[in-house]
């Protein structure tokens, strides 16, 4: 990288630290810092909600799925974007109604506290996780820039993403993810994608140069792609992070239609990161670590000053991610966790420390699980898997079935983890039958335990 890419970067960096520094000023209240006091209109809520998770695993794992799969990749980040449609269109009006600020803040409006406490610990869980991926993904991306080793990248990269999270809450998160959802959007359409195709001689050369195998969308089979579905889809529909920015929304119209420009952009967006990986292939057939594939291609066909807007796209697109469910995270945390049942009589100025306070703290745990990990597809798989198999169906059909007892959502929810959490370690975190099997003992168990519930109720009675 040239001198004029490193004054991108710096200038990008200093917007955001400074935008992270004037929301201390500006949230001040726990609203405001946890959904930027629901007035987004339109355009900034599609940028924020397209952000938050088209981020690093969107980014890097498609280019990778490109590389080695081709147009069958397509499927991973357009399963993601298809669930916030359906969410958005389907359920979010119902959800806003009851006026919750988290899932588990309905769960304990269907159910009570003993699944309130459980279902803030899985979607804490999941939130976490997702911001790990990015944490991750940041550490790929400045470890090639700076040739740096991953663990030194983490640390610096995560600590710049999360400072200024922790400062500014969903205020700083909703101008920065505006700002970054441009930035993505220039430099991957713009400049990422024409590029790449002219160095590979066009896309009529590209379909030319791949294996035939690269140009099917169902190569990888309909059981993958039903994974895809299954697992991202319905994961995407409970999830803190994606309600969090909705409910920012200035009207449910708004809101709605914020959801369904996400699909249609989801699957622009994933289109473009699979060709790029495809161009990869045909110039760069032998990488034997895909996970930079995105990376390598930009170093090796972008001139200065562009690769620097590039990376700068790449940097924005896994940041609005890792801040936005380090947010949610830390809003499941303090807002069913620590307030209702530690401190309760605390004040909202209190609230709002507290929550800054818990933001830190869980910001602390990411890097450190990041480090661990290490592998962004896998470290993805693993949070997905447990949220869709522990946290749809009672959120789903809690929504729509009002006799569910308490016990059997509470039942459903542990039994239905400890089925994900069995089947990461026998058949891998990117096994569809483990999250098949945690839906169906999820849905079994909400059922039949609710029917014995209402028997023995009657026979008492």
């Amino acid at each position: 990288m040239e001198t004029i890419d490193f004054i991108i970067f710096l200038v990008y960096f200093i917007v955001l630290i400074s935008i992270g520094l004037l929301g201390v000023l500006k949230a001040k209240s726990s609203e405001k810092y946890m959904v930027a006091g629901r007035n987004l209109g339109l355009f900034m809520l599609f940028g924020c909600l397209t952000a938050v998770f088209l981020g690093g695993s969107s980014t890097i794992g498609s280019s990778q799925l490109g590389y080695e799969i081709g147009f069958s990749g397509f499927w991973f980040v357009f399963a993601l974007g298809i669930g916030i449609t359906i969410f958005g269109l389907l359920f979010l009006e119902r959800i806003m109604d009851l006026k919750v600020i988290t899932i588990s803040e309905l769960l304990y409006k269907l159910f009570g506290n003993k699944v309130r406490i459980i279902g803030a610990f899985v979607t804490a869980m999941y939130t976490l996780m997702i911001s790990v991926t990015q944490v991750i993904a940041i550490g790929a991306v400045i470890s090639q820039i700076f040739n740096w080793n991953l663990m030194m990248s983490i640390l610096i990269g995560g600590s710049i993403v999360f400072i200024y999270t922790i400062l500014g809450g969903m205020w700083t998160l909703s101008i920065t993810d505006v700002i970054q959802f441009s930035i993505m959007t220039i430099g991957m359409f713009l400049i990422m994608l024409p590029m790449s195709l002219n160095s590979v001689g066009g896309f009529s050369s590209l379909l030319e140069q791949v294996p035939n195998s690269h140009l099917s969308f169902t190569n990888i089979g309909f059981g993958e792609i039903m994974k895809y579905f299954i697992t991202y889809t319905l994961g995407v529909m409970v999830g803190q992070d994606i309600w969090q920015r909705f409910f920012t929304g200035k009207t449910k119209l708004i809101s709605k239609t914020s959801g369904v420009l996400v699909g249609i952009y989801s699957g622009l967006y994933s289109i473009a990161m699979v060709i790029i990986g495809m161009c990869a292939y045909v110039l760069f057939p032998h990488i034997k670590n895909t996970q930079n594939v995105f990376s390598h291609i930009a170093f090796e066909t972008l001139p200065p000053g562009l690769l620097g807007i590039v990376f700068a796209a790449l940097i924005a697109a896994i940041m609005s991610t890792a801040s936005g469910t380090l947010l949610a995270s830390a809003t499941i945390v303090s807002n069913d966790i620590l307030k209702p049942y530690f401190f309760k009589s605390i004040n909202d100025k209190q609230y709002l420390r507290l929550t800054r306070i818990t933001t830190l703290f869980l910001a602390v745990v990411a890097i450190v699980i990041s480090i661990w990990v290490k592998e962004v597809l896998v470290a993805i798989d693993i949070a997905y898997a447990i949220l869709t198999g522990g946290m749809f169906m009672p959120v789903i059909l809690g929504l729509y079935m009002k006799n569910i007892t308490s016990r059997a959502a509470f039942l459903a929810i542990i039994a239905s983890v400890l089925v994900v959490l069995i089947g990461i370690v026998l058949a891998g975190p990117q096994s569809t039958i483990t999250i098949v099997v945690a839906l169906l003992t999820n849905a079994i168990i909400l059922i039949g335990v609710t029917y014995f519930d209402k028997k023995h109720k009657k026979t008492i009675l």
